[in-house]
């Protein structure tokens, strides 16, 4: 058996997804130095150089894109060991790795406080991050559960609906639509739109309705964050296509209006999603039974 240790294929793991040293040592709140040491002992155990210098990043040899392929493997196999020793231990402790898209940082805060006053023992650790990344998480099995807007096609999952997604259409208040009623959905082809970049689960779903539509999507400005693109949209960038959970403070306050479009707003649905083969700990089966049973009706109080 080689010298190596569980920690150092942690470390080896977040090197090549984050592909930069520095990065990885941020993600794991560890030094840089901390980091190269633990590449550099699993190297040594195997004998084999795993990562090269790319200019100021790293990139995998051929033998770190296999060794990368294996350690996903062995490291989901090892979650769902302490899926196994979890149900011996019963709800007492318990830990659940929970990604979401980004629009359901909103709301998705507040439901944690929520189950941790149901299951104080129960330690969540949060990834945020665009529908595209989120969906690699969960086909490396990286995440127990992921919360998102559309259940994917691509994957064999288990994705089940716990509370309604409205999309609409919004403006600054003073813009040309704020104050016509009954648009069509035509009316739209003129004005230029702030839009989320691509990957991005609220991009896609609009992207989408506008083919549906059959108006082309006129786009001045794509940026990251629903924050920014409210901003955007405050300052008279344009227009957006966003989740109404993501401005309920701003059409409360009256900083942002809603446009009013015939057949809107459009409303899906959120999903708690994990592989369908993937053994559920008791920790995430009851975080999973909490979104179900009490996650719609919070979400509408909140949000």
């Amino acid at each position: 058996m080689r010298n190596y240790t569980l920690k150092q294929i942690q470390t080896f793991i977040e090197v090549a997804r984050e592909r930069s040293v520095s990065k990885a040592a941020e993600r794991l709140f560890v030094t840089q130095p901390a980091v190269s040491m633990q590449l550099r002992q699993l190297e040594d155990a195997f004998g084999i150089a795993l990562v090269e210098s790319a200019g100021r990043n790293i990139r995998l040899t051929d033998a770190g894109e296999a060794f990368l392929t294996h350690a996903i493997a062995a490291a989901g196999a090892l979650k769902d060991l302490e899926a196994v020793m979890a149900e011996h231990v019963g709800m007492k402790k318990g830990h659940i790795n929970l990604a979401v898209v980004s629009t359901a940082k909103y709301f998705v805060p507040m439901l944690l406080v929520r189950f941790a006053k149901l299951y104080p023992g129960v330690d969540i650790s949060l990834n945020i991050d665009n529908r595209e990344n989120i969906l690699g998480m969960l086909a490396r099995n990286e995440a127990d559960l992921v919360v998102m807007g559309r259940a994917p096609k691509t994957l064999d999952c288990e994705a089940t609906a716990f509370a309604t997604n409205p999309l609409s259409i919004v403006a600054a208040p003073d813009h040309a639509l704020s104050r016509r009623k009954h648009l069509p959905f035509s009316a739209l082809a003129d004005y230029g739109f702030v839009v989320r970049e691509q990957g991005s689960g609220t991009r896609a779903a609009m992207e989408r309705l506008f083919a549906q539509n059959e108006v082309p999507l006129k786009v001045v400005m794509e940026m990251p964050s629903n924050e920014t693109i409210k901003q955007a949209v405050m300052a008279g960038m344009g227009l957006s296509f966003l989740s109404l959970r993501t401005v309920r403070h701003e059409l409360a306050s009256g900083h942002v209006a809603l446009v009013d479009v015939t057949g809107m707003p459009m409303v899906g649905n959120w999903y708690v999603t994990h592989l369908r083969q993937k053994r559920l700990a008791p920790a995430a089966q009851a975080f999973k039974a909490f979104l179900i049973e009490q996650g719609g009706p919070l979400i509408d109080s909140w949000a």
